[in-house]
């Protein structure tokens, strides 16, 4: 409880007020000096109670208040003699020093202090709530519960909540002076241009958010512009993930703008936009000129072979990135040469993917040729490009020509090599011990395995037997309902003989010997036909169907 000044006047112990009246009695009977206006005055002891100089401060006679005073009656007033009349001061006077105490009590009231409690602040909590929803019937959305419960946490993940234009300005009303959350995902929420805009303007304000993901929202031109806009602002990105927001060629042009202009961002996700040889241009120029990134993703665009040399040209000049992806964009054999031009003279990247970018065996050895003076590339991803055991032969050759390469993983997945890269592969491996290398398989284990499980090893009897039925039109049942005249599926080896000679099928005496031994497993004169055809067989499924019973 707050007591003011004059309440604590007025509510002094007795014997306090009664000493401060006899001292004051005591000092003006020493002094004989007359009290002007009834109001006795004094020379204030320095550090006294309540002082701070020593300065001549003016003192009351009596703890009673001008307000007391009047409200007692006439009569009480006759009774009680004040000082002013006890020594013939005129009326005039008494109300001079009335007024003058009046002035001082209300020049009490008006003064300040630290101890004074503003019961109107609210918890911020509160208040951020209040601030969203009140948003949210402005622009007319649905409040987000799952934002009401998280908006004080350093990850906020909001993806797949189908907030939408209006939603996304709701959200950025609250957030532009949250000082929480640290990163902010946005991905699949069909913000389009008009919650591009607004998020935009809310990271202009806030210097807290380091990154934020805005990943398949069709954000389109007018998203991109805002984007550049608060890049050329903003200093606290870090992360920011662009991809899937149909950004074209004319997209392009602002955003190149903000990456030579910001050197905060240190990672770029454009990935899985629809820029073509128009944006390689811009772009290109935009990645020489900044100082700030490191990680940039440029996969499953439209670049093809002309876009792609003003972007190799950018990765030569920049000095910063550590990691590029250009996979998915069709960069052929003129893409693959300018990269291989770029590495010749950059000394910071470490990381690179190029797969699935259309690449000959031609481009892979002209890529090959910068990787053969480059030192500080250290994984490189070629998977699933045309460019067959040949050209992974050249990329891994250039390795042995080059004692200083930095690679320790490479990767050609989905690509078959010969026996003559994986003999150059274990020289390498000499050279470089830590060398991982993935591939699509070797082409000549392939045709070993082939040869395994080929007809070749049925050439004797069984398979003569196979091909003869299959020559003529013949049907394997028939035949051994013909041989098998009890019907039981059990023949001896005589019958299975005489039935194969009818058939007409060429063997000589030697393979049927050899046809029947195989057949007869348990050596007991009899043949048990589907039982010893189908182990025979193995798992050929066509001929497991035409042995199978027909109903």
């Amino acid at each position: 409880m707050v007591i003011s000044k004059k309440q604590l006047k007025e509510s002094a112990l007795p014997s306090v007020q009664e000493v401060r009246e006899a001292e004051l009695e005591q000092e003006s009977s020493q002094s004989g000096i007359h009290q002007l206006g009834g109001i006795a005055s004094r020379p204030r002891k320095a550090f006294s109670r309540g002082s701070t100089d020593t300065k001549t401060v003016s003192r009351s006679d009596k703890a009673h208040s001008p307000t007391e005073r009047a409200s007692a009656g006439p009569k009480e007033e006759a009774e009680e003699d004040s000082p002013a009349e006890q020594e013939g001061e005129d009326p005039q006077g008494a109300r001079t020093r009335e007024s003058s105490e009046e002035e001082a009590t209300n020049q009490e009231e008006e003064w300040d202090t630290d101890l004074e409690i503003d019961d109107a602040k609210q918890p911020r909590y509160s208040t951020v709530k209040t601030l969203y929803e009140e948003a949210c019937k402005i622009f007319a959305v649905v409040p987000a519960s799952y934002f009401l419960r998280h908006m004080h946490d350093q990850e906020l993940n909001l993806m797949h909540h189908g907030l939408g234009p209006q939603g996304a300005k709701a959200l950025s009303v609250p957030l532009v002076t949250n000082t929480s959350v640290l990163n902010l995902n946005l991905s699949d929420n069909w913000l389009e241009g008009g919650g591009g805009v607004a998020i935009a303007e809310m990271l202009k304000e806030n210097c807290y958010i380091t990154g934020i993901d805005l990943s398949d929202n069709k954000l389109g031109l007018a998203g991109a512009q805002a984007i550049s806009a608060m890049l050329k602002e903003n200093v606290t990105l870090v992360n920011i993930n662009l991809c899937g927001n149909e950004f074209d060629d004319h997209a392009a042009t602002p955003l190149a703008e903000a990456f030579m202009s910001n050197h905060k961002v240190q990672s770029i996700d454009l990935s899985h936009n629809l820029m073509g040889e128009g944006a390689g241009e811009v772009l290109g120029n935009a990645i020489a000129e900044n100082t700030g990134m490191k990680e940039l993703n440029l996969s499953w665009n439209c670049f093809r072979e002309m876009g792609s040399i003003p972007i190799a040209k950018g990765l030569g000049a920049n000095i910063f990135l550590r990691a590029v992806d250009l996979s998915y964009n069709g960069f052929g054999k003129t893409g693959a040469a300018a990269l291989g031009e770029a590495l010749k003279v950059n000394n910071v990247l470490e990381h690179l993917n190029v797969s699935n970018n259309r690449i000959p065996p031609e481009g892979a050895v002209r890529f090959a040729m910068g990787l053969k003076e480059n030192k500080t590339l250290k994984t490189l991803n070629f998977s699933r490009n045309p460019m067959q055991s040949a050209g992974c032969y050249g990329i891994i050759k250039s390795m042995q020509g080059n004692p200083e390469s930095a690679i320790e993983f490479l990767d050609f997945s989905d690509i078959t090599v010969n026996k003559d890269f994986d003999d150059l592969h274990t020289s390498v491996k000499e050279m470089f011990p830590h060398l991982k290398v993935i591939h699509g398989g070797n082409t000549d284990e392939f045709r070993k395995t082939k040869a395994k499980h080929s007809p070749t090893q049925l050439s004797g009897p069984l398979y003569k037997l196979k091909q003869h039925m299959k020559e003529n039109s013949l049907n394997l049942v028939d035949f051994f309902e013909r041989v098998d005249k009890d019907k039981s599926a059990v023949v001896t080896r005589r019958e299975f003989e005489q039935g194969l000679v009818g058939a007409g099928i060429p063997l000589s005496k030697g393979e049927l010997q050899q046809l029947m031994d195989t057949l007869d497993k348990e050596k007991n004169g009899e043949i048990d036909l589907r039982e010893e055809f189908e182990k025979s067989l193995g798992n050929n499924t066509a001929l497991r169907y035409l042995l199978a019973p027909r109903f």
